[in-house]
């Protein structure tokens, strides 16, 4: 059996969060539920979780600020949960450095496969599955103007300068350098890049750009209207 991944669930809704672990126990997790995002905070540096599931609404320390703390240390996946799917915290969570969202009342089942399309994303096993490589260009070092992505190394440079990305944003900006001068649909980005076998929200993709683009140049990444996005070549 492969290695269990360590959850990390921050959710201060006493039922919500003991169903919650005991779903994610069955599936094979080892998961620490904490009830609000201080002794989140606590819990995380103490026990450096493979992913951390984050409540928008919790006490003391915020989700979407919790995700900003643990995005200053680590790049950890993170997976937000909202209880609303048009909220303006989806987003303030995913600028604040989420990989994705999950609204809530949510079923067990989906929580689960979205846990592990992330892990599958970041390297990880998820709960007993084996990680599966994604798609990446042939290896060696690719440039665009000042912009160099060592695929073989997994590093990026601008301007002979190191430029810190998470996991997804690595594999956002490997999608475009596979295809320069492509535009890539933003449902092929969630399928490509998140493994959403199944209609996503394409906020998801569009806040990615964009933290992807205050990075590696505004100017890099163009948005074509109605179609998508695609690295200028």
């Amino acid at each position: 059996m492969a290695d269990q991944t360590h959850v990390l669930f921050v959710e201060d809704d006493d039922v919500i969060r003991e169903a919650t672990q005991l779903a994610l126990e069955r599936d094979g997790f080892v998961v620490t539920s904490m009830p609000d995002g201080l002794s989140g905070l606590e819990a995380f540096r103490a026990d450096r979780p493979d992913i951390a599931l984050l409540d928008v609404m919790v006490p003391g320390l915020d989700g979407v600020s919790l995700c900003r703390r643990i995005r200053d240390e680590s790049t950890v996946p993170v997976i937000m949960l909202s209880a609303r799917a048009d909220s303006i915290d989806v987003v303030l969570g995913l600028e604040a450095g989420a990989d994705d969202y999950v609204t809530k009342p949510f079923d067990g089942a989906v929580l689960v496969a979205r846990i592990r399309a992330v892990l599958r994303r970041f390297g990880h096993a998820g709960g007993g599955d084996r990680a599966e490589p994604g798609a990446s260009p042939a290896g060696g070092v690719l440039t665009f103007g000042d912009l160099e992505i060592d695929t073989e190394g997994m590093e990026v440079r601008r301007a002979r300068q190191p430029v810190a990305l998470t996991p997804t944003e690595m594999r956002l900006l490997l999608e475009f350098s596979s295809a320069p001068g492509t535009v890539l649909s933003r449902d092929k980005l969630l399928e490509r890049v998140w493994d959403y076998g199944w209609g996503g929200d394409t906020r998801v993709v569009d806040v990615h750009v964009q933290r992807l683009r205050t990075k590696i140049g505004q100017d890099r990444i163009e948005t074509v209207r109605g179609f998508g996005y695609k690295l200028k070549a």
